[in-house]
């Protein structure tokens, strides 16, 4: 692909990385990416990667803009209270890169649309605030054979990984980390709070990550957890294994997994946890 003038001008600080160059610009340009959640999360990487000339970027929410969002969510403005979510960011994004193609989803993720949704992307960027969607997008991102980069953020404390669990060796997936789905009533940023700047570190580490994943550059965190503790200021990077009991992605459950990639198994898959 031949960039334009104005492409040089926009993409120059990439161009003249030898990591990136034109053909690592060629080939964001060629991506699409799906974001869950336009929030506090999705705010700074949708932002990020659209500046950064993702090509094309799904966004899924079902929520409209309220006051309450702004003190984080900066995707979004005080004109855009009362606005869904995605129409507010479709605008905004449109205003930093008009190249980029924003698609609409005005829905709530579940196991009706979400291996339909998924398939018409390269990567799934997570930045949901419940545990219930962070698992169907697990579930669902495994059976695609997706990469999924999942971020979440509470109080002053932040994580963040990359899960390639349909990879052979050391590639565990959320449930391996996390167990079965949890069942906190309190699970929320709307419970508990959240440091509105918290939200812009974490949402900036995810796209760094979702762009090293688009490229195949650096050391992906697929294998790795890395957490963030704004008050002490300290990040560590945990080393994470597979687990050989996962009922979705350990040696016993490859059979299952194979059968799941019919339609029918899927939605079983994805409703595993409440089949006890």
């Amino acid at each position: 692909m031949d960039f334009s003038d104005a492409q040089i001008d926009r993409y120059a600080r990439h161009l003249v990385l030898p990591e990136i160059g034109e053909d690592g610009q060629n080939r964001l340009l060629e991506s699409r990416v799906l974001v869950i959640g336009a929030g506090g999360l999705g705010s700074p990487l949708l932002t990020y990667l659209a500046a950064a000339g993702v090509g094309t970027l799904g966004v899924i929410d079902d929520d409209m803009v309220d006051l309450s969002n702004l003190q984080r969510q900066i995707l979004h403005d005080t004109s855009s209270v009362g606005q869904p979510k995605v129409r507010s960011a479709r605008n905004r994004l449109a205003e930093i890169n008009p190249e980029v193609r924003v698609i609409e989803h005005a829905m709530r993720l579940n196991t009706e649309n979400a291996t339909g949704l998924i398939e018409n992307y390269d990567l799934v960027a997570d930045g949901s605030d419940n545990f219930a969607t962070r698992y169907l997008v697990n579930d669902a991102c495994f059976l695609m054979e997706k990469p999924l980069v999942s971020a979440a953020i509470m109080r002053f404390d932040g994580q963040l990984a990359t899960f390639k669990a349909y990879h052979e060796g050391n590639h565990p997936c959320y449930r391996c980390l996390f167990g079965a789905q949890q069942n906190d009533p309190k699970q929320s940023c709307a419970d508990v709070g959240v440091l509105g700047a918290l939200a812009g570190a974490m949402g900036s580490l995810q796209a760094v990550e979702v762009v090293k994943e688009l490229l195949g550059i650096g050391e992906s965190l697929s294998g790795s957890l890395l957490l963030y503790d704004a008050l002490a200021t300290t990040f560590r990077k945990i080393k994470t294994r597979r687990d050989p009991a996962c009922r979705l992605c350990g040696p016993e459950a490859t059979n299952f997994a194979q059968r799941a990639k019919l339609p029918r198994g899927i939605l079983r898959s994805l409703n595993m946890d409440r089949e006890g």
